[in-house]
């Protein structure tokens, strides 16, 4: 095992790594930019080494990283995900210069990873493809002739990356003309490679993917589905194991597709296979050559340590469970806490955090990189804490996370907290029936009601602030505002309304 690890990440899952090296009695490496340099990921690590680059850049070092790595003579580097983690010329240069990358084989990433040649790969393992190119698309011409074949409307994909970068969805020829020189350029800009394929459009569909763990003795075994269906521009926001449509039946055989696709690819370490669910049929999309975000939901419901797993696959141990010894339990869902504002189109919403207090009790997780206190920098990645519940079933786990997310604190800066407390009281989320369009199709009766609760929480403050007798010159109310409804007087703009209900607790 190793004696000591490069965590070439920041944040929560820089944190997340730190932890289970403790627990396997593993030394920490910890990098920052400048502006990171009182991190919590920072704080936790054994050892923490400045990048001596720009802040935006900073994670993106390749040379730096290893340089440090060489310096603090450590073993290992974990690239977490994002950044590096989806980069087979920085996971050759780690094993060139002599460290272990925690993570598939550079041949895995740059195969699998290539989402062209992994639907190749995909249609011979006997799963089924999104009807769509066979290839990368050279031409516009190319992209008309395969888009009138399948039909409109259709979407437009990077071959390289994710994150949603480059993908568009077209609803005709004139519309794809338009767009197939910037897809191609967003693509580049984004992964090095304006490489492009197109797929059909199929609206309504569930994400639904299997998380699958390889050691490197051709051991492989999933370990059930995730679903993540709540989506804003094909990011994920909300996760859940197991899916209300995935039955034991359904799940052994997709599961075991997914097996076999990793097999084809001889791939080692963890991944996710991700798929479509329509129509009653999974359709392959692609495979995630790396630790998930929502890794977390999967751990709640089997009880194994994703990244302890890496991190012994990585040392050369082969795995000491195989199919058999795989259940799920109970459910678990997720929610991405990320800085942004939902009523502003989720606009960033970088500051200095204020107050901050986690939610806890039972089946109650949460996987953070701030503190009160921290400062929020809207140069990286919005996510700054992942909140995972777990219960015995999908009611009491949405029980479970209302209330804690009734009891996350995080102020001054917008969180997406606000849109999460809708969503578990909506009827359609409550029975499972979501699909990729949900949120599309109910964001503007949640910012209705986010916009009328926070009149109304100004309004009664504002009164309770005029009424009460203190030794202090009261808050002017603002001019009254009709909500359509009813009229509401409204606080001034820069009161928050947690800290004033706070300061009123106090004084009464």
């Amino acid at each position: 095992m190793f004696n000591k690890i490069l965590i070439a990440n920041r944040g929560e899952i820089a944190v997340r790594i730190i932890r289970a090296c403790r627990e396997l009695g593993i030394k920490t490496v910890a990098i920052y930019s400048e502006i990171d340099s009182n991190s919590l990921h920072v704080l936790l690590a054994d050892e923490a080494y400045p990048l001596d680059s720009n802040p935006k850049t900073a994670y993106l070092d390749v040379k730096e990283i290893l340089r440090i790595a060489e310096r603090a003579q450590v073993d290992a580097i974990h690239p977490g995900y994002g950044f590096l983690s989806q980069n087979p010329k920085f996971a050759e240069l780690v094993e060139k210069e002599g460290f272990t990358f925690i993570g598939p084989r550079a041949e895995n990433i740059k195969l699998a990873g290539d989402k062209v040649f992994a639907r190749k790969v995909a249609e011979k393992a006997g799963l089924k493809i999104i009807p769509g190119s066979h290839g990368a698309l050279r031409s516009l011409k190319a992209a008309i002739k395969v888009s009138e074949k399948v039909g409109y409307p259709v979407i437009i994909k990077a071959a390289l990356g994710g994150g949603g970068l480059g993908m568009r969805i077209v609803w005709n020829d004139e519309e794809l003309t338009r767009v197939f020189n910037i897809a191609r350029e967003e693509a580049k800009r984004g992964f090095g490679v304006g490489k492009i394929y197109i797929e059909k459009y199929l609206p309504n569909s569930r994400h639904i993917e299997f998380q699958i763990v390889a050691d490197n003795y051709g051991n492989i075994i999933h370990l059930g589905e995730r679903e993540c269906s709540i989506q804003r521009r094909y990011q994920k926001l909300i996760e859940e194991s197991p899916s209300v449509v995935v039955d034991e039946e359904t799940r052994s055989r997709i599961g075991e597709l997914a097996v076999r696709f990793a097999e084809r690819t001889g791939y080692t370490n963890v991944g996710t296979v991700e798929f479509l669910y329509n129509d009653g049929e999974f359709f392959f999309i692609e495979m995630n050559t790396r630790l998930q975000v929502e890794h977390g939901v999967t751990e709640m419901v089997t009880g194994l340590d994703l990244v302890k797993m890496q991190i012994q696959i990585a040392g050369d141990k082969p795995l000491d469970i195989d199919q058999r010894d795989v259940s799920l339990r109970g459910w678990a869902m997720e929610v991405r806490i990320n800085a942004e504002d939902p009523l502003q189109d989720f606009a960033p919403s970088p500051g200095k955090i204020t107050d901050y207090r986690e939610p806890g009790g039972p089946g109650v997780r949460v996987d953070s990189g701030v503190y009160e206190g921290f400062e929020v920098s809207d140069l990286y990645n919005p996510l700054i804490a992942k909140l995972i519940v777990w219960g015995r079933d999908r009611s009491e786990v949405i029980s479970r996370l209302k209330r804690s997310l009734k009891e996350y604190v995080i102020s001054e800066i917008k969180t997406t907290i606000p849109l999460y407390l809708k969503i578990v009281e909506d009827p359609d989320f409550i029975s499972g029936n979501i699909t990729t369009e949900y949120l599309i199709r109910k964001m503007p009766l949640f910012k209705e009601s986010i916009e009328e609760e926070a009149l109304n929480i100004a309004a009664a403050i504002a009164i309770a602030v005029t009424e009460t007798k203190l030794p202090i010159t009261p808050m002017p109310i603002a001019a009254e505002k009709s909500s359509g409804r009813k009229t509401l007087k409204k606080v001034p703009s820069g009161f928050s309304p947690w800290y004033l209900m706070k300061w009123l607790k106090r004084v009464r």
